[in-house]
């Protein structure tokens, strides 16, 4: 593999801490970084992704598509050949899973007026 086609890659946390770097190839799809973060993400965070859908990649100002290759994300300008290309990670717990943890008040409510007649 030519060496231009290998890319270096860190990972940003919310908490300023890093993953990586690491090298990929520019056929590398987002969904296979997210995966790789996923299975490196640091022991002792308080928020933990369970799965890489949970995660959203986010580089010079966009978030990344699964289906889009390393290569087809890269901006053509501003990013120095040889550079360590940062892209920042936020996690997003999923909807279904953030529902169910609310806790829900089942007791029946109580109807009281509060109408003044004057």
């Amino acid at each position: 593999m030519p060496e231009e086609d290998l890319v270096d890659i860190k990972f940003r946390l919310y908490d300023g801490s890093d993953i990586g770097p690491f090298r990929y190839s520019s056929a590398a799809t987002v969904d296979m970084l997210k995966q790789r973060i996923v299975s490196d993400w640091p022991r002792g965070k308080t928020v933990v992704p369970k799965s890489a859908n949970e995660v959203k990649l986010i580089n010079s100002g966009k978030i990344l598509e699964n289906n889009k290759t390393v290569g087809q994300c890269k901006v053509p300008f501003g990013e120095i050949a040889g550079s360590i290309i940062i892209m920042h990670v936020v996690v997003q717990p999923s909807l279904a899973k953030t529902k169910a943890e609310k806790k829900v008040d089942d007791s029946p409510k109580k109807v009281v007026c509060s109408c003044s007649i004057l």
